[in-house]
């Protein structure tokens, strides 16, 4: 071996270009994406495949009496229809298993039997060889159904008593009362009520659920599936069939939206597997848009706000009582009313929920769930609160700040949400707002300024990885995560590239794969503090094995220095002391004949250094609003969201990610419901078409802002999650907004121009 590279070659110190966190970096999987090398679940072609196509029932309440099964299986092409009269026993059938983010009760078990629970609920999957064929068979399949008496309207359950959920969701229920509220309020120099609703809303990402299985000859399967946790659809798969994790292999590369619905394994992945160990070949089952309407939902919630200012304007008392929709078989319960009790200064509090059992299909988390409706509710009654006591909305926010969480009564780890304010103000020119609605416009166009805040938790998992380091220079880093889009694949690479000191080049980060160390399903914006925390811990297991073999190199300077004593930059180890001495990365395995490094590691929280304080992320929201005076339409015309959360891994990223939060707020605010046909139990708004969202016109100017915030206490890189509050306060902002804009207080989401007319 020649001394050129046995010999560490020293260099010049210079600026690191190896520098990547908090840097505006641009997606790594971009080109895959933009070029269509990207493949989605419904994108794995595997030979030999059967197409699935899932049967919905029509009734939403009853049994099915007949299957007419004998026609459609005598078209050409068709393989099997799967119902409760053929499928197998199953292991999970006692009722036993829940999957990982599953609430308390029975959850629902497809073709188990002839009993119908919900509107569109599957009852058959017909298996053909083309995806035609089981369409056109499935549409023309007879079931004959017995229909009973149902129940979907939850506005009938606003007299009755509902006892609230068993909390088995894993959110906290509320704390019990504190100071005297009822005396409070009727003491009060100034006071307020309302009820805050928003109807049922629903995913809707464009990626649609789908699951392609393919069956391999020794029996073994691999199930590529929508999902945000493929560890949790594994666990679901091999617990209902009785196979073992190596039988059962899941993967998820990409998925194309989630916000939620993909956090529990939906019923397609189920068909698909039942389908493949059955007929022993490969399968896909693919929803339709209107399919993806029967599972899963933010809940139609009822909110009742009672609010009373003493002379000064501080808070008196608050109520805050929230009613939302369960299934039948499911207790699913939102964690909607505590942050009423945690985000502004008031020592007489009474929060409480309730569940009223309909029937329909379990809710599901949705972005911000619970946070996005409690945040609608809370900060539309401070606005009324602010002027019924004639004190501008910001100002009486500011008036009314918490320093402290009052639910658990701890300190904050940290909580810059009073920066947010002032930065968001004095962007958006609130100061230049004149009070009194209607007061601003530019011909029959009125104008409105409203604001509103936000807090959620920041919080951190368990989760693993692996990296490889090999003799080209290269870093291979792994970890089951998952990613919908937020930017998982480019914070991970620049988090490993930082921590090696390497290019982004010369890092790959592979995620979504079972037989990757496991991860926690993306959801509740943890991700990137649970498996960032992962990597970068499994990256510096790697630099202290470079350091040792560097430390045995022939007239090494790093000989006797720690692993504290040394920095990674620029593809060098060099002493921090003196970055002058320093060794080549890549001369390291070359000198040592090594062909490779592997570690493999995880994170978990650390519950002792973070027992004392509430964590959480905050916002500050302002938006400005053009309401037609004559034809009552509204437009958002400007947004400037304030964010305070930890460090920023990717400015790029968590900028795109509060945009599009924005974007659903402005959604949630004036356009999107799920609309219930209580004759029938059906929605009825079930497609693209008449469910609406934004499109490109309906969206102008959004600012963000990222507050600066250092925090030691939520996890090792400081960081906090975005995704979720970056939503928070958006359709209250612009419903105060509207307020100011036209003086007339809608508190029915959506928006639309009737309420206004």
């Amino acid at each position: 071996m020649s001394q050129l590279i046995t010999t560490p070659r020293l260099v010049e110190a210079g600026t690191s270009n190896t520098s990547h966190i908090g840097k505006p970096t641009s997606r790594v999987e971009g080109p895959a994406k933009v070029t269509g090398t990207a493949k989605y679940s419904a994108e794995f072609n595997v030979p030999d495949m059967l197409y699935g196509y899932v049967v919905t029932s029509p009734i939403t309440k009853g049994r099915i009496t007949k299957i007419n099964t004998e026609p459609v299986l005598a078209l050409a092409g068709v393989v099997q229809i799967f119902s409760h009269e053929n499928v197998p026993s199953l292991a999970w059938f006692d009722r036993s298993y829940k999957d990982d983010v599953a609430p308390g009760g029975s959850p629902f078990r497809p073709l188990h039997d002839n009993e119908i629970k919900f509107n569109m609920q599957p009852v058959a999957l017909v298996v053909a060889e083309t995806f035609e064929v089981a369409r056109y068979a499935a549409s023309v399949l007879e079931i004959e159904y017995a229909e009973d008496k149902f129940d979907t309207n939850i506005d009938l359950k606003r007299d009755e008593g509902h006892e609230p959920g068993s909390g088995k969701t894993g959110f906290m229920p509320p704390p019990p009362p504190r100071g005297n509220p009822n005396d409070a309020l009727k003491n009060a120099t100034h006071r307020i009520e309302g009820e805050y609703i928003h109807g049922a809303q629903h995913h809707n990402p464009m990626e649609m659920f789908a699951t392609t299985v393919e069956y391999h000859p020794d029996g073994k399967i691999t199930a590529y599936d929508k999902t945000q946790g493929v560890y949790n659809v594994q666990q679901y798969i091999t617990k209902i069939f009785g196979l073992s994790k190596d039988q059962a292999r899941v993967v998820n590369h990409y998925m194309g939206g989630g916000f939620g619905s993909g956090l529990r394994p939906q019923y397609q992945v189920f068909l698909a597997v039942l389908a493949a160990l059955e007929l022993k070949q490969s399968v896909r089952v693919s929803l339709t848009r209107q399919q993806m309407f029967s599972f899963g939902h933010r809940p139609h919630t009822l909110q009742y706000l009672k609010m009373g200012t003493n002379p000064d304007g501080t808070l008196a008392a608050l109520h805050h009582h929230a009613l939302h929709e369960t299934s039948r078989f499911e207790e699913y319960t939102e964690n909607v009313v505590n942050w009423s009790g945690m985000l502004y200064q008031c020592e007489n509090v009474k929060l409480g929920y309730q569940v009223a059992e309909l029937d329909v299909y379990t809710p599901l988390d949705m972005r911000a769930p619970g946070a996005a409706t409690g945040s609608f509710g809370l900060e539309v009654a401070m606005d009324e609160m602010a002027y019924a006591a004639g004190i501008d909305p910001l100002d009486f926010r500011i008036r009314n700040y918490a320093e402290q969480d009052q639910n658990m009564k701890k300190p904050f780890s940290s909580k810059k949400l009073r920066e947010c304010y002032h930065e968001g103000a004095t962007r958006f020119g609130w100061d230049k707002r004149t009070p009194e609605p209607r007061s601003m416009r530019e011909g029959n166009q009125l104008i409105g300024w409203g604001m509103a805040g936000g807090v959620w938790d920041a919080s951190m998992q368990k989760a693993a990885a692996k990296a490889t380091f090999t003799a080209d220079g290269k870093l291979l880093v792994q970890s089951a995560a998952g990613e919908n889009g937020t930017g998982t694949y480019t914070i991970m690479t620049q988090i490993a590239a930082e921590t090696l000191g390497l290019p982004i080049e010369a890092v790959t980060f592979e995620l979504g794969d079972t037989n990757m160390p496991e991860a926690p399903v993306q959801g509740g914006s943890w991700t990137a503090a649970s498996v960032g925390s992962a990597v970068k811990n499994v990256c510096t297991d790697i630099g202290e094995k470079l350091l040792k073999l560097a430390q045995k190199m022939e007239g090494s300077p790093l000989k006797g220095a720690s692993i504290d004593d040394v920095h990674f930059a620029d593809g060098q180890i060099r002493l921090s002391a003196n970055p002058s001495e320093a060794v080549v990365v890549r001369d390291i395995l070359a000198a040592s004949g090594e062909e490779k490094l592997e570690a493999e590691t995880s994170a978990m929280p650390n519950l002792i250094k973070q027992q004392p304080y509430s964590m959480h992320s905050h916002n500050a929201v302002f938006a400005e609003v053009r309401v037609d005076e004559d034809l009552g339409t509204v437009h958002v015309t400007r947004v400037v969201n304030a964010v305070a959360a930890g460090r920023i891994l990717n400015t790029k990223t968590a900028r795109s990610q509060v945009l599009g939060s924005v974007v659903w707020g402005i959604s949630m605010a004036l356009m999107e419901e799920t609309v219930m046909d209580h004759t029938f139990g059906r929605y009825m708004n079930h497609n693209y078409a008449e469910y609406h969202i934004p499109v490109n016109a309906d969206i102008h100017d959004i600012d963000v802002i990222f507050v600066e915030e250092e925090d030691d206490k939520v996890n090792p890189l400081g960081v906090k999650g975005i995704g979720e509050v970056g939503m928070l306060g958006v359709a209250a902002a612009i419903t105060n907004a509207v307020y100011h804009a036209t003086g007339k207080r809608v508190r029915e989401l959506p928006i639309y121009m009737d309420k206004l007319l």
